[in-house]
């Protein structure tokens, strides 16, 4: 199929992606959800195109860094690496003020979308910024929309090469707050890809730190988050 065929099909399907969407974003917020509902949520919320929200996740894995991190009430939460929200939509259900999420993609289309995750009676506000995260420019768009303060939590889910996941912790471990949490996903070194090397970093920095890994299966392929929790 040819990209400008493509995205007629992807136009044309438009209107009915948006409609399922805010349908079952409807559904979502009909209850109080718990945090195993939410995960479950975030796996299969479903959708197409542009109004897609999806994460490739192992459940035990993702629930458990879920969990830890509402453990800390977490006022701020900051994610580099949007893809399809499903990891925005447990962040945004346990975050009390803001998420900040950042992708390469443009989000102009599923903002209005993205930006409804948080549930019905939350202060939570999502921020969602498109661009390159290793360029300075995020970096400072970041920390204007932290106006000085700390985020609680960092989610690191974006380039997965050994260059590119070192960069952003390096570029955004400073914005976390003392006694915060960092998190990568994808540490375990069996990966279906060589350019997933996110391990080779994590067995650096989980002995300088307080480290903690989420791995449902020893010999799992690809997968896996990692934790360090910075000292108070």
């Amino acid at each position: 199929m040819t990209n400008s065929l493509k995205n007629l099909t992807r136009a044309i399907r438009r209107p009915f992606n948006r409609s399922f969407a805010f349908k079952r974003m409807h559904e979502y917020h009909a209850s109080p959800r718990t945090l195993d509902e939410t995960v479950d949520w975030a796996m299969n919320f479903g959708g197409g195109g542009y109004y897609r929200i999806k994460t490739l996740q192992i459940p035990t894995e993702i629930t458990a860094l879920a969990q830890a991190v509402k453990d800390l009430e977490p006022k701020i939460i900051l994610e580099i690496g949007t893809a399809s929200a499903g990891t925005l939509l447990i962040w945004s259900s346990i975050t009390k003020d803001k998420v900040i999420s950042c992708d390469l993609q443009d989000m102009t289309i599923q903002q209005e979308l993205f930006k409804n995750l948080p549930p019905p009676g939350s202060n939570c506000q999502v921020t969602l910024l498109s661009g390159d995260s290793h360029s300075p420019a995020m970096v400072k768009r970041v920390e204007q929309e932290l106006t000085g303060r700390k985020a609680d939590f960092l989610f690191i889910d974006g380039d997965h090469s050994e260059t590119g996941v070192t960069a952003d912790y390096q570029d955004y471990r400073h914005l976390v707050r003392a006694g915060g949490i960092i998190a990568f996903h994808d540490i375990v070194e069996k990966q279906p890809l060589p350019t997933n090397q996110v391990h080779k970093l994590w067995q650096k920095i989980k002995l300088e730190y307080n480290s903690e890994e989420f791995i449902a299966d020893p010999d799992q392929l690809g997968f896996g988050i990692g934790i360090i929790r910075l000292p108070k």
